[in-house]
């Protein structure tokens, strides 16, 4: 009788082998090199051929620069036209005329009314119409400086449909510049002083990564902070926008010139405040694209192809895997 029970188990042991050798197939499936080693040659492959690089714009003095100017550098973007319309045609005009007039003012009377020309002082304490004047004329300059200003501010703040996005995120004490739509990413630093002179680039605004966007494109950009706050800003745009930490500011531009800009950090930020600068590269749309595919990104809407493949040589290794295994359970 013991003897049949050791024969039964045995047979069960033999029977029981083969069921969990299958069960166990699945689970490795995935493992093995022999089906892996074309996925990775084909991605070491497409990494091996890179894209072009695209020259970098050399930057025309004085635009987009200092260039010791008493005044506004020259503006590139609607938004910019406008402010110094504004400023040179509104503002300026305004404040000479009121200085000039206020100076006089106080030069006639200083002498008119000196005690030497007046030893008995006027008793009189009220006029009509001079009152009437000096409360009058400061409203209408007030209107006349208003009405640009409302419009300025409106078309500021009540941007058009953008063509790109870039997030802008301050560091101490660099920039980082992220196209979420393009998967582009670059972290950008100041060059040396002479590596810049050496380019024909002025000195502490140069960086070796610039934000490059294209020429009469709607940019949005949605700009912040990892640590403190900065601010990020281009005088040739007429743009400026603090970057705080935990907040997302919004700001806009359009450029209409092809060329380079520079801008800094316009929030003190540390000791190293002074040497975050800013450049920005405006070029045509298909020197865009071509900066774009080769920093590795894509254009909206396109998918990369490298993980397309990856689904296609996991399929490929699962068979070799599957007859190894069945050849396995059959030689046993």
């Amino acid at each position: 009788m013991k003897t049949i029970f050791k024969l039964a188990a045995i047979a069960a042991a033999f029977g029981l082998a083969p069921a969990a050798a299958f069960a166990a197939a699945p689970a490795a499936a995935p493992t093995p090199t022999t089906g892996a080693a074309p996925a990775g040659e084909a991605a070491t492959a497409n990494a091996a051929a890179p894209a072009v690089a695209v020259p970098r714009t050399a930057p025309t003095p004085g635009i987009g620069q200092p260039d010791g100017r008493y005044g506004l550098q020259d503006q590139v973007s609607p938004i910019g036209e406008e402010a110094y319309w504004f400023h040179e045609v509104i503002l300026m005009p305004v404040i000479i005329i009121i200085s000039l007039f206020v100076l006089l003012l106080l030069g006639w009377v200083m002498f008119r009314y000196r005690r030497g020309a007046n030893p008995t002082p006027s008793r009189n304490t009220h006029n009509t119409t001079l009152e009437i004047v000096w409360t009058l004329v400061p409203v209408l300059i007030l209107v006349v400086i208003a009405l640009p200003s409302i419009r300025l501010l409106g078309h500021q703040y009540d941007p058009p449909r953008a063509d790109l996005t870039v997030k802008v995120i301050g560091n101490q004490w660099y920039w980082e510049y992220q196209y979420p739509d393009h998967g582009v990413n670059l972290v950008s630093n100041m060059i040396p002083d002479e590596e810049a002179v050496a380019a024909g680039e002025p000195r502490q605004l140069a960086a070796d990564q610039r934000m490059v966007v294209p020429v009469g494109a709607t940019v949005k950009l949605i700009v912040t902070s990892n640590d403190v706050i900065h601010a990020w800003g281009v005088p040739a745009f007429w743009t400026k926008i603090d970057a705080v930490p935990g907040r997302l500011n919004e700001t806009w531009f359009s450029a209409n010139r092809e060329g380079v800009y520079y801008g800094v950090c316009y929030e003190l930020c540390g000791s190293r405040h002074g040497y975050m600068p800013i450049a920005v590269e405006v070029v045509s749309r298909a020197r865009f694209d071509s900066w774009i595919a080769a920093n590795g990104g894509r254009q909206p809407g396109s998918a990369p192809a490298a993980p397309a493949a990856a689904p296609a040589a996991a399929t490929t290794a699962q068979a070799p895997a599957e007859a190894a295994t069945t050849n396995q359970v059959a030689t046993r």
